[in-house]
């Protein structure tokens, strides 16, 4: 049996809008049924349900997704109140309440608002109440999103301290090759989250109704794995696939954390996915960071690239920029960062023309990848 006791399942547009003909309403029920069996049990469950753009399209009898950002979020608000009507109905009939969650990738990148979020899903977790969680695609513009729910499913994961993330797709799974075109091809049953191996074999597909592809299922695992999750990924259509999954017993794809999970504002850094710029830095700079646990000074910076401001997230890599080193909030902006390139610290007022911070990065506002 499974230990964990609380998990978030993330469910795809194919499976819950039956390959984008409107919502699935026995599969719904399904799902509900199973999650209040594993809640009845003593697991937690969050749930991460795509859906809303596909059954507004269903509704107003468009076969395509929208091209225009307007028509898009014009779908997205038609179909949310079905798919929370169908969630609140399924359950209701298990004698659980549910609520309702929408999130964009800006409530998650503002520090005061994270904690919130967090706040809100673990006190509705703690009343028993089954959150389901969507991107807020009525209000979601490509500088505020997300990407697709299954970085989504991670970032929840992150934000309640979850033991695993379920990712229930029309796929078995991580496959070693394309089963449409690769008879021989066999399902990776199990894995490291964020082990570059892993994407060789995942394409860069994507659904028709839905935004990611397998590849975005890797990232999302890698990121779940920052704050000690591990992710599955299976085929959510059968009868009591989910039942399965919650009870360990499912065959699909398991990928387990290989580092140290990330705790407080550093899983949160983790968490932020818009990158405003990128810095490179020289071997000794690499190894202080990594071995260390150091803070990034300019004098290890050899390139600064991008446009950012104080306090924007930037990506750290080696100076041949084949290695992520880390994520971090930087001291700098771009334009001052440049201007310190490679300084040491007792150069930093003749450079600046004022008193700025020794670090460009400060260790508290960094984290590590694995």
């Amino acid at each position: 049996m499974n230990e964990s006791r609380r998990l978030v399942v993330k469910i795809g547009s194919s499976l819950i809008t039956r390959g984008g003909r409107g919502l699935d309403h026995a599969a719904i029920a399904r799902w509900s049924e199973q999650v209040a069996s594993a809640v009845g049990a003593g697991t937690q469950i969050v749930i991460v349900s795509s859906g809303a753009v596909a059954e507004g399209m269903a509704r107003m009898g468009w076969s395509e997704r929208p091209d225009s950002l307007d028509r898009l979020q014009a779908a997205a608000a038609i179909g949310q109140m079905g798919l929370t009507e169908a969630w609140g109905d399924a359950f209701s009939k298990h004698g659980l309440h549910t609520a309702q969650v929408l999130l964009t990738h800006d409530d998650v990148a503002d520090r005061r608002r994270y904690l919130n979020a967090r706040s809100t899903l673990l006190s509705l977790i703690d009343l028993g109440v089954v959150p389901v969680v969507n991107e807020n695609d009525t209000v979601a513009t490509d500088e505020i999103r997300f990407g697709d729910n299954d970085r989504l499913g991670a970032v929840v994961a992150q934000l309640v301290d979850a033991d695993g993330l379920i990712i229930l797709t029309d796929q078995p799974g991580l496959m070693t090759a394309d089963p449409t075109t690769h008879a021989d091809a066999e399902l990776v049953e199990a894995g490291a989250a964020g082990d570059p191996a892993l994407r060789a074999y995942a394409g860069a597909s994507s659904g028709r109704l839905g935004r990611g592809g397998m590849v975005t299922k890797l990232d999302a695992a890698a990121l779940a794995a920052k704050s000690g999750a591990w992710t599955l990924l299976l085929d959510g259509s059968g009868d009591d696939a989910l039942a399965c999954a919650i009870d360990g017993t499912a065959r699909g794809t398991r990928l387990t954390p290989s580092g140290a999970a990330l705790k407080g504002r550093k899983r949160w850094i983790a968490g932020r996915l818009r990158i405003a710029g990128t810095i490179a830095v020289d071997a000794g700079a690499a190894r202080a960071l990594c071995k260390r646990g150091s803070s990034l000074l300019p004098v290890g910076v050899v390139r600064v690239s991008g446009q950012f401001r104080r306090g924007d997230l930037v990506e750290i890599v080696a100076s041949d920029g084949a290695q992520r080193l880390a994520t971090g909030i930087t001291n700098y902006a771009s334009e001052d960062a440049i201007r310190i390139l490679g300084c040491a610290s007792s150069e930093l007022v003749d450079r600046l023309g004022y008193v700025g911070d020794a670090e460009l990065i400060h260790r508290d506002n960094m984290a590590l990848n694995d």
